[in-house]
Protein backbone atom coordinates (compact mmCIF):
# COMPACT_ATOMS: atom_id res chain seq x y z
CA UNK A 1 0.00 0.00 0.00
CA UNK A 2 1.13 3.19 -0.80
CA UNK A 3 0.05 6.60 0.73
CA UNK A 4 -2.16 8.00 -2.15
CA UNK A 5 -3.86 4.63 -1.96
CA UNK A 6 -3.95 4.91 1.91
CA UNK A 7 -5.90 8.76 0.97
CA UNK A 8 -7.87 6.95 -1.79
CA UNK A 9 -9.65 4.86 0.69
CA UNK A 10 -9.80 7.01 3.45
CA UNK A 11 -11.92 9.35 1.13
CA UNK A 12 -13.96 7.03 -0.38
CA UNK A 13 -15.63 7.03 3.19
CA UNK A 14 -18.88 8.59 3.57
CA UNK A 15 -18.24 12.09 5.13
CA UNK A 16 -14.38 11.73 5.44
CA UNK A 17 -12.31 15.06 4.67
CA UNK A 18 -8.87 15.31 4.56
CA UNK A 19 -7.17 18.00 7.31
CA UNK A 20 -3.82 18.59 8.89
CA UNK A 21 -3.05 17.70 12.40
CA UNK A 22 0.53 18.14 14.12
CA UNK A 23 2.38 18.72 10.59
CA UNK A 24 0.23 15.13 9.07
CA UNK A 25 -2.78 14.85 7.07
CA UNK A 26 -5.56 13.55 9.13
CA UNK A 27 -9.04 12.08 8.21
CA UNK A 28 -11.62 12.95 9.71
CA UNK A 29 -15.71 12.42 10.09
CA UNK A 30 -17.88 14.55 11.77
CA UNK A 31 -15.01 16.20 13.36
CA UNK A 32 -13.02 13.21 14.59
CA UNK A 33 -9.84 11.84 13.62
CA UNK A 34 -10.70 8.17 11.98
CA UNK A 35 -6.87 8.03 10.81
CA UNK A 36 -3.70 9.93 9.89
CA UNK A 37 -0.67 9.00 7.67
CA UNK A 38 2.92 10.05 7.84
CA UNK A 39 3.71 8.84 11.35
CA UNK A 40 6.28 8.67 12.62
CA UNK A 41 7.55 8.34 8.69
CA UNK A 42 5.73 7.97 5.46
CA UNK A 43 5.84 4.61 5.62
CA UNK A 44 3.16 4.31 8.51
CA UNK A 45 -0.26 5.54 8.46
CA UNK A 46 -2.40 5.25 11.95
CA UNK A 47 -5.81 4.26 12.84
CA UNK A 48 -8.25 5.25 15.82
CA UNK A 49 -9.56 1.71 16.58
CA UNK A 50 -11.50 0.61 19.72
CA UNK A 51 -8.88 -1.69 22.08
CA UNK A 52 -10.67 -4.79 20.75
CA UNK A 53 -10.64 -3.89 17.26
CA UNK A 54 -6.86 -2.86 17.80
CA UNK A 55 -6.05 -6.48 19.46
CA UNK A 56 -7.76 -8.41 16.83
CA UNK A 57 -6.07 -6.47 13.76
CA UNK A 58 -2.41 -7.49 16.09
CA UNK A 59 -2.94 -10.92 16.55
CA UNK A 60 -4.09 -11.41 12.76
CA UNK A 61 -1.55 -9.20 11.12
CA UNK A 62 1.17 -8.77 13.26
CA UNK A 63 3.47 -7.13 10.41
CA UNK A 64 0.91 -4.88 9.44
CA UNK A 65 -0.45 -3.42 12.91
CA UNK A 66 0.94 -2.23 16.09
CA UNK A 67 -0.52 -0.06 18.70
CA UNK A 68 0.54 3.37 19.20
CA UNK A 69 3.36 3.63 22.15
CA UNK A 70 1.85 4.78 25.77
CA UNK A 71 -1.65 5.63 26.53
CA UNK A 72 -3.08 6.64 22.85
CA UNK A 73 -1.77 2.52 21.67
CA UNK A 74 -3.90 1.58 25.15
CA UNK A 75 -7.09 3.34 23.79
CA UNK A 76 -6.98 2.11 20.27
CA UNK A 77 -4.76 3.92 18.34
CA UNK A 78 -2.82 1.78 16.33
CA UNK A 79 -0.07 2.19 13.66
CA UNK A 80 -0.10 0.58 10.18
CA UNK A 81 2.93 -0.28 7.94
CA UNK A 82 1.87 0.67 4.76
CA UNK A 83 4.36 -1.96 2.68
CA UNK A 84 2.60 -4.79 4.91
CA UNK A 85 -1.02 -4.44 4.02
CA UNK A 86 -2.81 -4.38 0.71
CA UNK A 87 -6.12 -2.72 -0.39
CA UNK A 88 -8.38 -4.82 0.87
CA UNK A 89 -6.79 -5.60 4.42
CA UNK A 90 -6.37 -1.36 4.69
CA UNK A 91 -9.51 -0.61 3.18
CA UNK A 92 -11.41 -3.15 5.73
CA UNK A 93 -9.15 -1.50 8.73
CA UNK A 94 -10.38 1.84 7.51
CA UNK A 95 -13.71 1.34 7.70
CA UNK A 96 -13.47 0.00 11.15
CA UNK A 97 -12.21 3.30 12.34
CA UNK A 98 -14.73 5.19 10.42
CA UNK A 99 -17.18 3.07 12.50
CA UNK A 100 -15.50 3.65 15.64
CA UNK A 101 -15.54 7.44 14.68
CA UNK A 102 -18.97 8.20 13.61
CA UNK A 103 -20.73 6.52 16.99
CA UNK A 104 -19.23 9.12 18.99
CA UNK A 105 -20.78 12.92 18.74
CA UNK A 106 -19.36 15.44 16.29
CA UNK A 107 -17.36 17.68 18.14
CA UNK A 108 -18.56 21.20 18.61
CA UNK A 109 -16.32 22.42 15.52
CA UNK A 110 -17.62 20.10 13.03
CA UNK A 111 -21.00 21.41 14.07
CA UNK A 112 -20.33 25.00 13.27
CA UNK A 113 -19.46 24.32 9.60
Amino acid sequence: MTPSGFRRIALGLTGVVEGAHQGHPDFRAGGRILASLGYPDKAWGMLVLTPDQQRSLVRTHPDGFVPVKGKWGEQGCTSVRLEAVDEAMLGEALTLAWQHASTKRPTRRSKKR
